[in-house]
């Protein structure tokens, strides 16, 4: 079962969190929602964060951890936040299960196929060297080789803690991420539609969502509108979580 932080009660929101990320991510705009009238689901997806190791990753697989976990909550009617390989997660369980879902907030990813790109952060992730005991600054050090974005390599620190006492590590299964690489750019199936409220919020700043997708979007999301929060990057939420936040709740309060 995926471990979750579940915040306030109500209607119930699934909060899905990035590649590398963990529900921590979102405990801030979490609490916030969770304030709004909403029973906040804060999950970790499978090799992320708290829940479990697995040797097998992939987008199907995690649909069905969060079918079981709503199955196992009880949870019906659901509205879903998903951020990048969240979103992609989030867009295909409510493209296989769209009577579990009322409406979805898509940030920063399409459904279409993305090639790799996160080769540089893997290459800094993997030189981090455990065996060795190193203190958090002599792992962002490490880091910084390889990272020059300031905000990339706390985003990554997040997930560092304390195996024991004197042993760091990371959270998420990099092992499986360096065989698994491929999964991550996987393109939701040709077929696949959600033909229900749907909320794409891109970052100004970003290239992840380009004018070009709008219509491969349509294809698949026939209800779905375009937001975009500018002068942010990839991790729109963090950037400016005041105007996402704003975005979020004026769709999820929009009578259809």
């Amino acid at each position: 079962m995926l471990y979750s932080k579940i915040e306030g009660s109500g209607k119930p929101l699934l909060i899905l969190h990035g590649f590398l990320g963990m529900s921590d991510n979102w405990k801030t705009l979490g609490v916030q929602f969770a304030t709004e009238g909403f029973e906040v689901h804060l999950l970790d997806l499978r090799n992320h964060g708290r829940s479990f190791h697995s040797e097998e990753f992939s987008y199907e697989l995690m649909s069905q951890d969060i079918l079981e976990y709503c199955n196992a909550h009880k949870l019906t009617n659901v509205d879903m936040i998903g951020h990048s390989m969240g979103g992609k997660t989030a867009m295909l369980f409510a493209t296989q299960y769209p009577e579990m879902v009322d409406k979805l907030i898509v940030a920063d990813i399409g459904p279409k196929f993305y090639p790799q790109h996160h080769q540089t952060i893997l290459e800094g992730l993997n030189a981090v060297d455990f065996t060795t005991k190193p203190s958090r600054s002599e792992v962002e050090a490490i880091l910084e080789e390889y990272i020059t974005d300031f905000g990339t390599r706390q985003f990554l620190m997040k997930s560092l803690y304390w195996q024991e006492p004197g042993q760091l590590a990371f959270r998420f299964n990099l092992v499986v991420f360096n065989e698994k690489m491929e999964e991550i750019g996987v393109a939701l199936p040709a077929t696949a539609a959600f033909e229900k409220p749907t909320l794409f919020i891109r970052g100004g700043n970003s290239n992840y969502i380009l004018d070009s997708d709008f219509e491969n979007i349509q294809t698949h999301f026939p209800l779905a509108t375009v937001e975009t929060i500018p002068n942010t990057g990839h991790w729109l939420h963090a950037e400016n979580p005041a105007l996402f936040h704003e975005l979020a709740i004026s769709f999820f309060r929009e009578i259809n």
